[in-house]
């Protein structure tokens, strides 16, 4: 098979899989159903890919790499002022789901937050890939807010870590409401305040 038919074949069938299980569950999902959706047979599935979870692995750090590009990147540039970082990643958020939802006519929500909630204690690879990317998250949320706090832009002293992990619940939770009311304005309505879950100097 040569290269670019091949290439074209993987990204088939990863793209396949972050759709499908995106829009619907890990487990409603088999390797039947990708294989059907990408438009190739299953020993094209099993020549890249050994198993759904390899797959699925693969799905995970595609879509963090979508998300790094689209949304972290730009939100979490130091060339905005701390604070305001966390208004950018709010608005861009928001932004990203609107635009499934228009595509898609739902809210898909957090890949990582769905697959962690039905997953998190079934399959523990799986469950790792998702712990590593919520840590990078909460290193980018404690990096404004220490940044924030070093330029005394915060009234009090405050712990980052734990700080940083509730503004991580909180947007995984904001993300699961808009997702359960079908709705992305709940997230616009809604995930600002996570800016606001620090102490700002008046």
């Amino acid at each position: 098979m040569p290269m670019q038919a091949t290439t074209d074949t993987q990204q088939r069938i990863l793209d396949s899989a972050r759709e499908l299980i995106f829009a619907r569950s890990y487990a409603d999902v088999g390797v039947a159903d990708i294989c059907e959706h990408a438009g190739v047979k299953k020993g094209s599935f099993y020549h890249f890919y050994p198993s759904k979870q390899a797959l699925t692995l693969a799905v995970l750090d595609a879509q963090f790499i979508d998300i790094k590009e689209k949304l972290i990147d730009e939100a979490f540039s130091e060339d905005l002022p701390p604070l305001e970082r966390l208004e950018r990643f709010a608005e861009l958020a928001y932004q990203f789901q609107k635009r499934i939802n228009l595509e898609t006519g739902h809210v898909l929500g957090c890949l990582f937050g769905n697959l962690a909630n039905e997953l998190s204690t079934q399959d523990e690879p799986i469950s790792e890939r998702i712990q590593q990317t919520f840590r990078k998250l909460q290193m980018l949320l404690s990096g404004v807010l220490q940044t924030a706090q070093q330029r005394g832009e915060l009234a009090v002293e405050v712990d980052v870590v734990a700080t940083a992990q509730a503004m991580l619940a909180y947007f995984e939770g904001v993300l699961l409401l808009a997702k359960n009311q079908n709705d992305p304005e709940v997230i616009r309505q809604l995930l600002p305040a996570m800016a606001q879950m620090r102490i700002k100097r008046s």
